[in-house]
C-alpha cells in the first residue's frame, strides 16, 4: 500500500514536535532561573516570561566578596577536578580487568560495585562524619573528595567496563605480537581507541561531583573550603527574614554556565562515546 500525501505529512512532523517538546521541558527550568536571575527584588514573583525591567543587582549580590561565592566556585573546581582525575585512572585499571582477565567472582564483584551506588548518600554521613573527625579531615578538600569517589567510582566502572567489552581482544594479541608488552598494548592501542568512552565518562563524573551536596555540606563549616552550592545555600537576604530567591537564582546560572559551555564545546565526544559498540 502506497501512502498518501496526507499520511506523511504528520509522520514527517511528529518526530520534530517530540523533540521539541522534550526541549521545552528541559530547557524550561534553566529559563526561569535566568528569568528570576535578572529581576529586581521587588519583582521577584511576577509572572511574566520576560523581566522588565532588567536588573544585575542578584549577580551582584552573588558576586560580592563577603558572600565567598567566587572562592566557592574555586573550591568546586578542585573537588571536581581532583575527582574526576583520581576517579577515571582508578576505574580505568579496574574496569579493564573486569573486561578482560577471566577470574572467579568476576561478575558478582561488578555487582557489588554497582550496588554499592544505591545506597543514598545521606546514609554515609554520620559514619563519615565521626571517622573524619577522628582523623582530621573535616574541613579539609580530601573530606569531600574521598567521599565522592565512593559515589563516582561505580558509574564510571561499569560504564568503562562495558565499553571494554565491545573492543575487539585481537586489537591487543595483534600488539603483542608485534612486540608490545601487555602494559604498553593497552596503553599505545587500546586507551587511544577508548578515547570517546573514556571522554564521557570524565564528563558524567566531573558533572556528577560539581555537583555534590550533601558530603560538602556535612563535612564543611570552614567558608574557605565550602564548595558553590554550599556557600549559595547559604546566602542571607538584606533582613533576617527575607529570603534571597534572586541571588541564589544568579548563583545557580553561574554555577550551570560551565557546565553548558563544556557540553556543547564537547558534545561530538560525548555522543561518540554514548553510541560507541552500537553499531558493529
Amino acid at each position: 500500500m502506497t501512502t498518501t500525501t496526507a499520511e506523511r505529512g504528520p509522520r514527517r512532523w511528529l518526530p520534530h514536535l517530540g523533540i521539541a517538546v522534550i526541549m521545552v521541558y528541559c530547557l524550561a527550568p534553566f529559563y526561569w532561573m535566568v528569568v528570576s536571575s535578572l529581576r529586581r527584588s521587588n519583582d521577584l514573583f511576577d509572572n511574566t516570561l520576560l523581566p522588565s525591567p532588567l536588573s544585575t543587582e542578584n549577580y551582584q549580590a552573588a558576586l560580592d566578596p563577603q558572600n565567598k561565592f567566587l572562592q566557592g566556585v574555586l573550591n568546586s573546581l578542585i573537588v571536581a577536578s581532583t575527582t574526576t582525575v583520581v576517579g577515571l585512572v582508578i576505574a580505568l585499571f579496574t574496569a579493564y580487568a573486569l573486561a578482560r582477565l577471566d577470574f572467579r567472582f568476576k561478575n558478582a564483584a561488578l555487582a557489588i560495585i554497582i550496588a554499592t551506588s544505591m545506597f543514598p548518600g545521606i546514609s554515609m554521613i554520620i559514619p563519615l562524619f565521626k571517622l573524619f573527625s577522628q582523623i582530621g579531615w573535616l574541613n579539609s578538600y580530601q573530606g569531600m573528595i574521598v567521599p565522592s569517589l565512593s559515589f563516582v567510582l561505580p558509574l564510571a566502572v561499569w560504564n568503562l567496563t562495558s565499553f571494554f567489552r565491545q573492543m575487539p581482544y585481537e586489537l591487543e594479541e595483534a600488539a603483542q605480537i608485534d612486540g608490545c608488552s601487555p602494559g604498553q598494548a593497552f596503553r599505545k592501542v587500546i586507551l587511544p581507541l577508548a578515547a570517546p568512552g573514556v571522554f564521557t565518562t570524565a564528563i558524567i563524573t566531573f558533572i556528577a561531583a560539581w555537583n555534590e551536596y550533601i558530603i560538602a555540606r556535612s563535612m564543611v563549616n570552614d567558608p574557605a573550603y565550602m564548595t558553590a552550592p554550599v556557600v549559595a545555600s547559604m546566602f542571607t537576604g538584606s533582613t533576617q527574614y527575607d529570603q534571597p530567591f534572586g541571588t541564589q537564582m544568579a548563583a545557580g546560572v553561574i554555577v550551570t554556565i560551565p557546565l553548558v559551555i563544556m557540553v556543547l564545546l564537547f558534545q561530538r565526544r560525548i555522543v561518540a562515546g554514548l553510541t560507541a559498540g552500537g553499531v558493529k
